[in-house]
């Protein structure tokens, strides 16, 4: 039976009958599995040599019980044949590009990636003998201009941080198909409730689980989708290079992700409803969200996305200091770097990359712009809380 979203959120990945006969899976805790005697140790590599599925794990950087589940689930719900879990979202970025690009290689980012995948790319990845172009995320003349017969990999993301763009994922995957070129989207602002990808035709999906997977502030993940096959390089990667995901956190991101569809079409919904009561406020300059008509990348959004996500970014009137005070007259979100949990967050999200105005700057980053990641708390308590920091603005 074809089950939806909410309900692969719940049940996909998961035995029907657990050990113990426990209704949740347990957390296997423990990094070393032992075997009865050599006979068994025997069979279990004969298995391994032969290429045929594991029965039983041998050691916690190769696999977990508890995190294998999550992959299941993880899988059933971008509609891929396959996860890995990481130990965070940057540890699934460096590790997919460290296993898919050599020396030589080229690779192309599209602007509005986050600033740390820049940074690994443009500060690591050059050292290892790999180039890197960056071209616009609505200029596909300029995407194909970029491409070079060494073009190993494309990376995108979609929605952006901060501000919300949206790419056309059906224009990147042709593009990118017709000169096997390998495509990465990094779509945790999304989530699987709101897109999915690989129905469009790329090839992984990125996830820092960390987010809205997780839900709830208490954990690190990051998690990649694809096709068995393709991951294969990426599997034996992650058994080199080590960023697994430990146990108790693959517990708590099972968890998360029982709520996942539920907290998602909350933050669906007060996003929407917060934006527009922002877009009609005098003290607010600009907003950015992609349900609004007069987002940029809008009408993408509509057609390619069942809902624009619980974050919404805006710019109000004022500089450095005056966006600092209505920050702090907001009594309900707390002041952080995250999003995607059951709390809302807000930040001025300049002063969390820089010091300096001029690098501020540099990262397309006005003084004035505030990114607020909504909860799941009541939307009239957030709107109510909004206006009363916004009325201070002078």
């Amino acid at each position: 039976m074809q089950q939806n979203l909410a309900t692969l959120t719940v049940h996909a990945g998961e035995a029907r009958r657990k050990p113990y006969g426990a209704l949740t899976t347990p957390i296997v805790q423990t990094s070393t599995y032992t075997f009865a005697d050599t006979a068994e140790v025997q069979d279990f590599v004969a298995r391994k040599d032969a290429g045929l599925p594991k029965l039983r794990e041998e050691y916690g950087r190769y696999g977990n019980p508890t995190q294998e589940a999550v992959e299941e689930k993880l899988a059933a719900l971008e509609g891929g044949q396959r996860a890995l879990l990481f130990a965070s979202g940057m540890n699934a970025i460096t590790s997919a590009l460290l296993a898919f690009l050599k020396a030589g290689d080229h690779l192309v980012l599209i602007e509005g990636c986050y600033r740390r995948t820049r940074e690994f790319a443009d500060d690591y990845l050059s050292r290892w003998g790999v180039t890197v172009s960056w071209t616009p995320i609505d200029d596909f003349a300029a995407l194909e201009a970029a491409l070079r017969p060494n073009t190993r990999a494309i990376f995108a993301e979609t929605p952006t941080n901060p501000y919300l763009r949206v790419m056309d994922l059906a224009r990147l995957a042709d593009i990118a198909r017709s000169r096997g070129i390998l495509t990465l989207i990094d779509s945790t602002f999304a989530t699987p409730i709101n897109l999915r990808p690989l129905e469009y035709g790329l090839d992984l999906v990125i996830h820092s689980a960390t987010k809205y997977l997780g839900g709830h502030n208490d954990l690190l993940a990051g998690v990649v989708v694809g096709r068995a096959a393709l991951l294969e390089p990426l599997a034996a990667a992650r058994a080199v290079l080590g960023g697994v995901l430990n146990p108790l956190d693959a517990y708590l991101l099972l968890r998360g992700l029982k709520t996942l569809a539920l907290r998602v079409q909350r933050q669906n919904e007060t996003g929407a409803r917060v934006a527009a009561f922002l877009a009609e406020h005098p003290a607010v300059e600009r907003v950015f969200y992609p349900g609004l008509p007069t987002h940029p990348d809008h009408a993408i959004a509509a057609r390619q996305m069942c809902g624009y996500g619980g974050v919404v970014s805006f710019q109000v009137q004022g500089d450095l200091e005056q966006t600092g005070a209505f920050m702090d007259r907001l009594q309900l979100p707390y002041i952080g770097p995250t999003l995607g949990g059951v709390e809302s967050i807000a930040q001025q999200q300049a002063l969390f990359v820089s010091g300096d105005p001029e690098k501020r700057r540099e990262a397309g980053l006005s003084d004035n712009l505030v990114r607020y990641a909504l909860g799941i708390e009541d939307v009239g308590d957030i709107i109510a809380d909004l206006e009363q920091a916004l009325g201070g603005v002078q």
